[in-house]
C-alpha cells in the first residue's frame, strides 16, 4: 500500500486535499508551500504540473499554470525539486495535469521518477479509461502508484463502475462539468448527483473537487463523500502578498480544527 491507502483506511471522513501549482507564484515554493499545508492540517495534497493549453482550467489556475511556465517549469526541474519532498513532507502526495507533457518525457521514466521522490498517486483527466487499461496500468502498479479517475454528473453508472474495478485509492468526483474555479451553487441536479454516488456504494472512497472553496461548500461534500479538494480558491491565495503566512488561516476557513 502507498500512503493514499494508508490514509484512507485511517481517516474515513472529513478529509481536505488542497491544489496548486508546481513553479507559483515563484520557481523555487514547491516543497514551501507542500510543508507549510501539512503544517496546517491537510490530509493530502495534489501538485499540478504546468500545460500551455490548460482546456479544463478556470481563469485563475490557467493564470497560475501560464506564471509558472513563464518562470522555468517543467517536469524534469520539478522532480529535482521533489527529491526533497520526503525529507519535509510526510502526507500523500499527487501530480496532476494534462497527458500531453507526460508523453512528451516519457510514461514509463514519469512514473519511475514520480516513485523515486515518494509521489503516491498520478491525475491526469485527458488519460483516456481504455489507454490506461491496455497501455499503462501495469507500469503504474509496478511503481506502486495510484492512477485517479474523475466523474461528472454526466458520466454513466457503467462507466463509473469501470473506474471503481480500476481504482485502488480514490476516486475524483467533479461537482460539475464545467471549468475548476466555477460557482457551484448547490442545485437540485448537484444534490441528487451527490446522493446517486452515494447510494453505488462504490469500493473506493470518493472525494469532491470544483467549486470547494469555503467551510460550506465543504460540509456539504462531506456529507456524500469522503472528503473535498480545494483548488481555485487556494491558487488565488497564492497570488496575494505574504501567503506561506497566511495558508494555516485559510486551511482553518475550509476545516476548523473541530471537523478536522
Amino acid at each position: 500500500m502507498n500512503r493514499l491507502n494508508n490514509l484512507f483506511n485511517t481517516k474515513k471522513d472529513n478529509l481536505l486535499s488542497i491544489y496548486y501549482t508546481a513553479g507559483y507564484p515563484e520557481i523555487d515554493t514547491t516543497l514551501d508551500i507542500a510543508e507549510a499545508l501539512e503544517k496546517a492540517g491537510a490530509d493530502f495534497l495534489e501538485i499540478g504540473f504546468p500545460y500551455s493549453d490548460p482546456v479544463a482550467d478556470g481563469p485563475i489556475i490557467q493564470h497560475s499554470s501560464e506564471k509558472s511556465l513563464e518562470n522555468g517549469m517543467t517536469l524534469h526541474l520539478l522532480f529535482e525539486q521533489l527529491k526533497d519532498l520526503r525529507k519535509r513532507v510526510s502526507i500523500p502526495v499527487m501530480l496532476m495535469g494534462y497527458f500531453n507533457p507526460v508523453i512528451q518525457y516519457g510514461v514509463e521514466r514519469f512514473c519511475k521518477k514520480a516513485a523515486e521522490v515518494g509521489v503516491d498517486g498520478i491525475i491526469v483527466p485527458d488519460l483516456p479509461i481504455y489507454e490506461y487499461e491496455t497501455l499503462y496500468a501495469s507500469t503504474f502498479k509496478d511503481n506502486n502508484l495510484s492512477n485517479i479517475f474523475m466523474v461528472t454528473p454526466q458520466t454513466s453508472e457503467e462507466r463509473i463502475r469501470k473506474i471503481d474495478e480500476l481504482s485502488n485509492s480514490f476516486i475524483y468526483l467533479l461537482s460539475s462539468s464545467t471549468i475548476t474555479g466555477a460557482n457551484l451553487q448547490m442545485t437540485n441536479n448537484i444534490e441528487d448527483y451527490y446522493k446517486r454516488i452515494k447510494a453505488m456504494h462504490l469500493k473506493n472512497p470518493t472525494i469532491f473537487g470544483f467549486g470547494i472553496k469555503d467551510n460550506a461548500t465543504f460540509k456539504n461534500a462531506c456529507q456524500y463523500a469522503n472528503g473535498a479538494i480545494v483548488g481555485t480558491a487556494f491558487v488565488k491565495l497564492l497570488g496575494e502578498d505574504d501567503y506561506l503566512e497566511k495558508i494555516p488561516g485559510f486551511v482553518k476557513s475550509i476545516r476548523p480544527i473541530s471537523n478536522a
